[in-house]
């Protein structure tokens, strides 16, 4: 590791730490219908769209009828997705004339937008029409994106409530989080990517001929609309088959920079939300605090690592040091543009969020450079996470935290006034077995059958890694691919699906359960006995809850994996 590397993580976390206070008190005043500075031009499309759909925005939902609006609404967008996937070769704005997406390969793209996890058995550039990429995945990374900030929002409303039988109203939260908070900040950073140089046009794919004479295609397309939003939605999915290490999808360190902070914005502000909804903004910094803990932990050793190198690399002669001349470490499958650090910062970045993007391949990097995107996945994604489901992840371990401190001192757990009892703590016991359930249970499935076996792209354990990400991205509703697994089969396209639906939704059921129980509770005022919640000690308790449970669920089969890998690396055995 390098002093100019560390500075350019020192410099993301300034960045984050800046604009996530102003951003969470705009967004505050959203949620709670008040008036902001963009009001006077969008209130009255929000209340036309209240009117055409019927929404009195005044009717508080219980906890059961905000799901209930939140699953029907996701089903209608997997069913008009699919649909426009089959039918795709008959839609407008077609200029490659791209045919229909295969039935199964459909059926997983549908639930892989409509889950905000935008996992891609194919290649954008040459599977999708403009048309698709426009009315049915841009579409949607702003729908489910909002949709996750919606139940972030309901479930702190169930610690900032006292004897209310609701929690929101699903289409209100759904209408102002797409129209004050997505969609501005993707007119503005979308017209700044086309400054950078991203492409937004419909015109056909440009034909170019070579130095060497020979005659190559070029595919372009209205990449910044898609880009900004599959960054800030922490979406992940590229109009490209190498996502965000294409230069139209990522033009220069800038670019670099600027995705990155989006895809933190919003999980960060959330925090700020929390903390002045419960009306204790120190409760928000102390969940910021636990982030930033772990994110940091992560980027610096997935930095380390790959900084490092490969001793079976070095053994031949090859330098690995970095000089004036080269960047040193292991540089392979990553963009010269970018370089060591920033390639192990996005990884860090993206997989702490539900994001995806991906700048270089997680496929080469080192094994335990590799490990960190994988752990972060099968925490949760709650290291500020993807824009909601980070928050609402963190809020679980929060309860989890709070119960084990009250067995240690003999007291009923509270958290920001509230007691948290039996039901509470079995509802979020279940949130959170449902992810290590679906993950480990497809790859014991996928790592004993053929089909399984067949379509991964190396042998030993990192095979088994490339297994075990796949279903840790899909079920944590990321996205992103540690690379080398043929995807696109009958078997992945149905498993990583259904993995995918049960890790988004499974979770999200009985979270919205745990929200309608704490908002019918009074307050509890705070006293001597009270454990504090927004110091340190508390930072401390619940980071280690975090890696406990973390450690213990998935250390056997990391062991399996980059661990074991790793020692045969140093070793120098071949496998």
């Amino acid at each position: 590791m390098t002093a100019n590397g560390l500075l350019q993580i020192a410099i993301f976390c300034v960045i984050v730490v800046l604009i996530t206070r102003p951003f969470g008190g705009y967004m505050t005043r959203v949620f709670a219908g008040e008036r902001v500075f963009l009001s006077p031009v969008l209130r009255p499309v929000e209340v036309f769209f209240y009117r055409l759909a019927g929404v009195d925005e005044k009717d508080d939902q219980h906890w059961l009828r905000y799901g209930g609006a939140m699953l029907f609404f996701n089903l209608a967008c997997f069913l008009l997705l699919y649909a426009m996937l089959r039918l795709q070769a008959h839609l407008p704005f077609n200029p490659q004339r791209l045919g229909n997406v295969d039935p199964l390969l459909a059926f997983n793209t549908a639930i892989s937008f409509v889950t905000n996890t935008n996992w891609q058995n194919y290649g954008g550039e040459t599977t999708l029409s403009y048309f698709v990429q426009m009315a049915g995945l841009t579409v949607h990374n702003f729908v489910s994106a909002a949709t996750g900030i919606a139940l972030a929002v309901a479930f702190i409303r169930g610690f900032s409530r006292a004897s209310a039988s609701g929690i929101g109203n699903f289409w209100v939260d759904l209408t102002r989080c797409s129209l004050y908070v997505l969609l501005p900040v993707s007119i503005v950073v979308g017209l700044f990517f086309v400054w950078q140089g991203m492409p937004q046009t419909l015109a056909a794919y440009v034909d170019a001929t070579t130095l060497e004479g020979a005659r190559q295609t070029i595919a372009v397309g209205p990449v910044a609309s898609q880009e900004v939003i599959k960054i800030l939605g922490t979406n992940g999915g590229g109009f490209f088959n190498a996502n965000s290490a294409h230069p139209f999808e990522n033009p220069n360190a800038l670019t670099n920079l600027v995705e990155m902070v989006l895809i933190f914005a919003i999980g960060a502000a959330l925090t700020n939300v929390f903390g002045r909804m419960v009306g204790q903004e120190r409760q928000g910094w102390a969940l910021f605090g636990a982030m930033g803990a772990l994110f940091l932990a992560g980027a610096l050793f997935a930095y380390h690592f790959e900084a490092a190198g490969n001793p079976n690399i070095a053994v031949l002669g090859v330098d690995q040091a970095q000089t004036a001349l080269q960047p040193g470490g292991n540089m392979e499958g990553k963009d010269v543009r970018f370089g060591i650090v920033n390639s192990a910062l996005f990884a860090t970045v993206t997989t702490d969020a539900s994001c995806g993007a991906i700048n270089s391949w997680h496929d080469s990097f080192t094994p335990l450079g590799g490990l960190v995107p994988l752990v972060n996945m099968e925490l949760g994604e709650i290291i500020f996470g993807g824009v909601g489901s980070g928050l609402y992840g963190m809020l679980l371990f929060a309860i989890v935290a709070v119960f084990i401190a009250g067995l240690m001192v003999g007291r009923t757990p509270e958290y920001v006034g509230k007691k948290i009892e039996g039901y509470d703590v079995k509802m979020t016991a279940l949130a959170i077995i449902i992810l290590p359930f679906s993950t480990l249970g497809f790859t014991a499935l996928a790592s004993a059958l053929p089909a399984g076996v067949a379509a991964i792209g190396n042998p030993g354990p990192h095979g088994f890694s490339e297994i075990l990400y796949a279903f840790s991205s899909t079920t944590g509703n990321n996205g992103s691919a540690f690379g080398g697994l043929s995807g696109n089969s009958p078997f992945y396209n149905i498993t990583l699906g259904l993995a995918m639906a049960l890790g988004r939704f499974g979770m999200i059921v009985p979270m919205l359960a745990v929200a309608g129980s704490l908002a019918r509770k009074k307050r509890v005022a705070f006293s001597v006995g009270t454990f504090p919640t927004d110091g340190g000690l508390f930072v401390a308790i619940l980071v280690a809850v975090i890696i406990i449970v973390g450690g213990l669920t998935y250390f056997p089969a990391l062991s399996l994996g980059p661990i074991v890998e790793h020692f045969s690396m140093i070793r120098g055995t071949l496998y």
